[in-house]
């Protein structure tokens, strides 16, 4: 299988990859003449004796390449959240591929992996400002959704075994853990629970797949949102709902909801209501913080106060879910492997979902290193300055209506702006067609969702590379452009942006 090509390859796809870093694309997406070229040339047959590794390198990178986006090399990426690889983490996921580390158990005589993933889930800690000790089951898994899965399982063991536990129920043979022993079905008889509900406010879809994974399904959700708004806790309709008979719950926040970027919570007494209401019903208290819990980066200023205080709190949760990473809190009693000592380094295989496990803690410890949290502060700063012109455009603009509605509240964008910008044309018919006339200009990229049951527009700020005064200004030339002569007006709008 190895010759002697292999390395000559190798340093042919790096010199791709370097031409490509200094030479980035104008377009964020490839030319459609790309994408089709590129899926004549997929092969379909398996073959026999392979095509070789030249070939190979050939075919990926002169077919392939150039039909892939540029949503890593492009500031102008807006599309689900997706914010490009840093440099620092670039330069580490070239030694994650070369060694192939599969990090599983810790085994710190044989290689450094584990500890180096356990020294980044602590960097993580302190980046967010949470206690070490206080959060002993952190992990790298695969993605909000894994993060999710792992959430809500644990909270169904804990309330499972909570009503057991209260009912007297547990047997000197018993150790905690009993879904994970008994089954969902036997446990929930003997707890005599015969409904499982997930109380939140709007949730991300990828919750409720997580949700139809670990057993409890799509329809455990209830809404427990005051009335005028999805997005914030009636916590009267919480403990009504935690009342409910026969019943366990996981209550879910939300920290920055994936349409809107707004938050579910405002301030550390929202969070402690919540977790009180947890505590007295035995419920679970997860966290669906994808985004969100960067919040806990910025400094107490005027300028990001509302944002700051949606992630403020969240250290009373008993588990959090952040893209690739979960961390449950000490009262996972169950994820503990007894009492370890200073020192001690878990394996994951104990604690995630996998066990075979690529090295993706390496480039988190990398770019954490190398920017620090006023690297990831100034980030996050451009980011949110770079959104808030945007809304400030939008609302503004007479083609366009800036979503929801309370954002155009006098000095609501400037104040609860984080960074995401929803936004729909007013005409009907050119709402219908604007996600794909905008994409269609390859200048920039943005998703389609849905608000109130008419198509929108999202663009979400997340790419590490943003400059607010210059991108935002590509934002409006590619939407004046777009439409010039199409059904919006073509007002030259002005910005009015946060930045100084």
């Amino acid at each position: 299988m190895r010759d002697r090509s292999d390395l000559s390859c190798l340093d042919q796809s790096q010199r791709h990859a370097i031409h490509l870093l200094n030479r980035p694309s104008e377009r964020v997406l490839p030319h459609a003449a790309a994408i089709q070229k590129a899926g004549d040339s997929l092969i379909s047959l398996l073959p026999d004796e392979g095509h070789g590794i030249r070939n190979t390198t050939k075919h990926v990178l002169e077919d392939l390449a150039p039909a892939l986006n540029h949503q890593a090399t492009s500031p102008h990426y807006y599309g689900f959240v997706t914010g490009g690889i840093t440099p620092a983490a670039r330069v580490a996921e070239v030694v994650v591929s070369t060694y192939d580390q599969n990090v599983l158990v810790h085994l710190p005589e044989a290689t450094i992996a584990t500890t180096v993933e356990d020294r980044a889930l602590g960097l993580l800690l302190q980046l967010f400002d949470f206690k070490l000790a206080e959060w002993p089951g952190c992990t790298f898994t695969t993605g909000a959704t894994s993060s999710n899965v792992m959430g809500l399982a644990c909270g169904r063991e804990y309330i499972i075994d909570e009503a057991i536990r209260k009912k007297g129920k547990h047997t000197a043979s018993q150790s905690l853990g009993t879904v994970g022993e008994m089954g969902l079905l036997a446990a929930c008889r003997q707890a005599d629970i015969t409904d499982i509900q997930v109380l939140t406010t709007l949730p991300h879809s990828s919750l409720k797949k997580a949700s139809c994974i670990v057993g409890l399904g799509r329809s455990c959700f209830r809404q427990v949102s005051r009335v005028h708004t999805d997005l914030e806790f009636d916590l009267d309709l919480v403990e009504k709902s935690l009342q409910q008979p026969h019943t366990a719950s996981i209550v879910v926040i939300s920290c920055a909801e994936v349409n809107t970027g707004l938050f579910a919570t405002h301030s550390r007494e929202d969070v402690r209501a919540l977790r009180a209401l947890c505590d007295k019903y035995g419920a679970w208290l997860h966290v669906d913080a994808a985004f969100g819990l960067f919040a806990r980066v910025l400094e107490n200023s005027d300028e990001f106060s509302y944002v700051r205080g949606g992630a403020e709190g969240l250290e009373l949760a008993d588990s959090i879910g952040l893209a690739q990473h979960i961390f449950q809190n000490s009262n996972a009693a169950y994820l503990n492997s007894g009492s370890p000592g200073p020192g001690h380094v878990e394996s994951p295989l104990n604690v995630g979902l996998e066990n075979s496990r690529r090295f993706r803690a390496l480039p988190v410890y990398a770019t954490l290193m190398s920017y620090g949290r006023g690297g990831y502060r100034d980030m996050l700063h451009r980011q949110i300055q770079f959104a808030r012109r945007i809304a400030r455009y939008f609302s503004q603009h007479p083609d366009f209506d800036l979503l929801p509605q309370a954002m155009n509240d006098a000095g609501a964008i400037d104040h609860l702006t984080y960074i995401i910008v929803l936004f729909r044309a007013k005409d009907e018919d050119l709402n219908s067609k604007l996600v794909d006339r905008i994409n269609g200009t390859s200048k920039m990229y943005v998703s389609g969702t849905s608000w109130d049951g008419t198509p929108a527009c999202r663009i979400a700020a997340a790419n590490w590379q943003i400059d607010p005064e210059r991108d935002s200004a590509t934002v409006q030339s590619v939407i004046e452009g777009c439409f010039r002569n199409g059904s919006m007006h073509g007002h030259d709008v002005p910005y009015y942006g946060c930045c100084k």
